[in-house]
């Protein structure tokens, strides 16, 4: 047979022996039973060999190995400025703490605070009571920036140091000292009253007290992490196990300037260390800038000036005093109020003006003074300024036309240089009066100024915000001023017609020229705002974006937020009413009769603004509030800008010049084509901050 090319040729198939084949399978299990039994053996010598000859060492050793979770602190989020420049960040540190997890006998800190002292360079007294400093807080910070060996140190004697440890840390720092420092705020440990509101922190974080770093807690503050690290019997940390990574904070940028910043608290530092007539009196003061279109702030300027770094230097002890007498602690942009002066008049022309009780051909004779019952009103200063519209009221700030103002709206007629006037008959008793015309017209004045932002919290996003006050004259205690309670007496209105109070028509004529009211700089800032936008109330803030903790405004990240313009109402007036209100502002700063032309004399744009001048005693005597709220430019604005200054004298004499210093600052920032060229300047926060006189503070701060 011929084989076929490329397979293989059948073989003969031979039959299999039964027999020899169960022998050779016995053989195989025989084989892999020995391997079984022999390895059994072999891992029982082996248990043998581990529980008798070695079980001793092996079960010592797992009763004296530890393993301690050493916390790592995540980095809190950065602050930047609107111009990406950094306002506050994270120095990374090693802190050796005393925890107070558990209590300790005196006796025993006197103990560790003895071992511990000269690993610390430092004496076991001086030790002891920093142990003993900050009752409140659960964490004490004993030594910041330390060394290795003072780590290796406190970990091998571990044993010895109870409720000693080492946290890695982060000092928090502000670059520029008190720039901005009210605002930034600054940040402290967990204290035993506040710990309940941080759960799920460790005690040694550091956590928001003031402005936006308490403001923003929630966003800077990350998640921190832990290391497993093995410690033997005598303290020593023999390695690592492993360890899960803190979520450090988000960092956030702001709408402030700090450019703009810089030289509003330069300036105001420098009016008030020359001016020689008020310098005594001006003990607080404030200033504010916001975007007229998004209700950004810009500027925030508190005096007396803060730097947050006292706080988390170590330094405040050496500032205590003037902190404590200073009043530094407060924003009073937010926190304070004080009387707005003649600078609520144009809130109070549109509500004549929506009343009907004025119109643009409304002529008033102001011939200095006016009598309100038996009460004489007096023009400011004496002045007698005639026959006085709507507009040139504004412009030239008659009292007497706005006295008539708040009488009308409140029905009292009749009141002139020889008369007390009176109320209408038909009220009948004059407590019939004050329930019911009386009332109807204070709150058309009160209201339409809330309308604006006066008198209400304005919502700006930061901590601690007051608000001002509204007042009426109570005649059963001498005329002096008590709160009014504007929202109970509009519901009252509304239910029953009648709101029952005490009040005096007095306070019809005071309210129209801000003196029956107290209000906020911020709110002033809102309602110049308001102004500007016609009615459109905007929400001032001062976040603008914020970041993952691994982006920055100049990486070229992208925001993970943006802060969206909110609006907070809407004052209702017609176009002419707001045209009326406009050209009286326009006035103040454009005709040579208006109260402040020569502060804005020479100005390359147009401004709208209103000066406010309002007596207050500083100190046991009298003086003036001055007060200045504008926005610029006239037909197509882009910022407001209010400025408080107690003790200041007349608005017109150091309020509305700061405003203008201020505006004539941010527009050669921002290279408008009507600011010169020669004056045009950068975003950069000065460089030599550090010299400027608003840096060094008073009472030798720093």
């Amino acid at each position: 047979m011929r084989r076929s090319k490329g397979k293989r040729r059948d073989r003969p198939v031979t039959p299999v022996d039964p027999a020899k084949s169960a022998k050779r399978r016995r053989f195989r299990v025989h084989v892999v039973y020995s391997l079984v039994f022999l390895s059994f053996t072999s891992l029982l010598l082996r248990l043998g060999y581990v529980q008798v000859v070695k079980g001793a060492s092996f079960r010592s050793s797992e009763q004296l190995t530890q393993y301690a979770r050493v916390p790592i602190l995540p980095q809190r989020g950065w602050i930047y400025d609107a111009n990406g420049q950094v306002l506050a960040w994270d120095k990374p540190v090693l802190t050796i703490q005393f925890n107070r997890y558990t209590s300790m006998s005196t006796a025993e800190m006197h103990r560790v605070a003895s071992i511990l002292a000269p690993v610390l360079q430092t004496t076991p007294q001086a030790l002891y009571q920093a142990m003993q400093s900050n009752p409140g807080a659960l964490q004490v910070t004993l030594a910041q920036n330390v060394t290795d060996a003072q780590v290796a140190y406190v970990v091998e004697h571990q044993s010895e140091l109870p409720n000693i440890q080492v946290v890695q840390d982060y000092a928090r720092q502000y670059p520029y000292g008190d720039l901005a420092g009210q605002v930034l705020g600054y940040v402290g440990a967990i204290t035993a009253q506040n710990v309940s509101q941080y759960k799920g922190y460790l005690y040694s974080q550091q956590v928001g007290e003031t402005g936006i770093e308490y403001e923003y807690e929630h966003l800077l503050q990350g998640k921190p992490g832990y290391e497993l690290v093995t410690i033997t019997s005598n303290g020593t940390a023999v390695g690592s196990v492993g360890e899960i990574a803190p979520q450090n904070g988000d960092n956030i940028q702001l709408t402030l300037d700090g450019h703009e910043q810089a030289v509003a608290q330069e300036l105001l530092q420098n009016m008030i260390d020359s001016s020689q007539t008020n310098k005594q009196d001006i003990t607080d003061a404030a200033a504010v800038m916001l975007n007229v279109k998004t209700g950004g702030v810009i500027a925030m300027v508190s005096y007396p000036y803060l730097d947050p770094n006292w706080y988390t230097n170590g330094t405040y002890v050496d500032h205590v005093h003037y902190l404590e007498t200073s009043g530094a602690q407060l924003n009073n942009v937010i926190d304070t109020f004080n009387y707005p002066g003649s600078t609520v008049k144009p809130a109070n022309m549109i509500a004549a003006l929506k009343a009907g009780v004025v119109t643009p051909k409304t002529e008033i004779l102001d011939d200095g003074y006016i009598y309100i019952g038996t009460q004489r009103k007096n023009e400011d200063e004496g002045f007698v300024f005639g026959w006085v519209n709507p507009i040139e009221a504004i412009t030239v700030s008659s009292d007497v036309f706005f006295y008539e103002l708040g009488l009308h709206l409140g029905k009292w007629f009749g009141s002139s240089t020889t008369s007390g006037g009176s109320y209408p008959a038909s009220d009948g008793s004059y407590q019939n009066y004050l329930d019911t015309d009386f009332v109807k017209g204070i709150n058309a004045m009160f209201q339409e100024e809330e309308n604006f932002g006066l008198g209400t919290l304005t919502g700006i996003d930061l901590p601690f915000e007051e608000h001002g006050e509204f007042y009426i004259e109570d005649y059963r205690k001498g005329n002096i001023q008590v709160p009014y309670n504007l929202q109970a007496s509009e519901a009252s209105l509304a239910k029953t017609g009648k709101y029952v109070n005490y009040g005096s028509p007095a306070s019809l004529a005071d309210a129209a020229i801000g003196q029956s009211q107290m209000f906020t700089p911020m709110e002033l800032g809102v309602y110049a705002m308001t102004l500007a936008d016609e009615g459109l109330r905007l929400k001032p803030h001062l976040l603008e974006n914020v970041y993952a903790p691994n982006g920055t405004p100049n990486s070229g990240a992208k925001p993970i937020l943006t802060y969206k313009t909110q609006v907070l109402g809407r004052v209702s007036a017609e176009p002419w009413q707001w045209d009326l209100v406009k050209q009286g502002m326009y006035g103040v700063t454009s005709n040579p009769a208006g109260t402040a032309y020569y502060a804005f004399l020479g100005a390359p744009y147009q401004a709208a603004g209103k000066t406010g001048t309002a007596q207050i005693v500083i100190n046991g005597h009298r003086t003036d509030n001055s007060v200045f709220i504008c926005y610029a430019p006239l037909n197509h604005p882009l910022v407001a800008v209010a400025v408080m200054a107690p003790g200041g004298g007349y608005g017109a004499s150091f309020s509305a010049i700061l405003a203008r210093k201020m505006i004539d600052a941010y527009f050669d920032e921002h290279h408008e084509p009507w600011m010169p060229k020669s004056q045009w300047t950068n975003t950069s926060i000065p460089s030599n901050w550090m010299q400027s006189p608003a840096y060094l503070l008073p009472e030798q701060s720093h």
